[in-house]
């Protein structure tokens, strides 16, 4: 493993990059500051140098949490995220066995990951986890466009099908370290709205494991 000093780039940090893009961002977002520690051991885990823009999210914020915080976008952690994106993949997923790296998830239940080769053939590219489909979906786009994305796309067209009425307040409300899970789920009942389905707020990673547990069963 690449020590701290090794991973800091202090001639060519990606943090300007990322900047820039804050500067022209067209959705709002809240940069959550970083806790200096958890900082340097998010980075020394994620062995990523601070002139990459995953590095520089990850070493300078505690997390990026947009459109108020329906997405969040993993750094290095912080009291309303309380994760970072190598500890938390490994924690879930086994990083190895997993074959990507999670790095952003949504209220919704959807997550974001980088494909190492275990979700798709585009490595490298981010692959969605679309709750509406328990599907890995290439975004066709690698993690700087994504960061991009999330600042100036078109999130509601995105999330048009996942989405209800007066979902700001509901998800002003909601804790970093939870998501929404509907019933009926989301894959199911395709004439059903999210609107017309009842939703609880559930721990992220429970969330997680019920998804990949369904995953699996339905591809038996």
């Amino acid at each position: 493993m690449k020590p701290l000093t090794d991973l800091i780039d202090m001639q060519d940090p990606g943090w300007a990059v990322v900047e820039t893009w804050l500067s022209e961002a067209t959705n709002p977002y809240e940069i959550l500051p970083k806790d200096p520690q958890l900082a340097e051991r998010a980075l020394c885990q994620l062995q990523v140098t601070t002139r990459s823009s995953m590095g520089a999210v990850v070493y300078e914020t505690g997390g990026l949490l947009i459109d108020g915080g329906w997405l969040r976008i993993l750094g290095s952690g912080h009291s309303r995220l309380p994760r970072d994106p190598a500890a938390w993949t490994q924690s879930v997923a086994g990083m190895q066995a997993f074959g990507g790296l999670l790095i952003a998830d949504d209220a919704s239940g959807g997550f974001f990951a980088i494909n190492g080769g275990g979700l798709g053939e585009e490595v490298g590219n981010v692959y969605y986890f679309a709750p509406d489909s328990l599907a890995w979906e290439s975004l066709e786009v690698g993690y700087s466009a994504f960061v991009q994305w999330t600042l100036c796309g078109d999130l509601a067209l995105f999330y048009q099908t996942v989405r209800w009425p007066g979902w700001q307040d509901d998800v002003a409300a909601l804790a970093g370290d939870k998501v929404f899970s509907f019933y009926p789920f989301l894959w199911t009942e395709p004439q059903m709205t999210a609107g017309q389905r009842s939703r609880t707020a559930v721990p992220v990673d429970e969330h997680w494991a019920l998804c990949q547990e369904l995953q699996q069963q339905l591809a038996q």
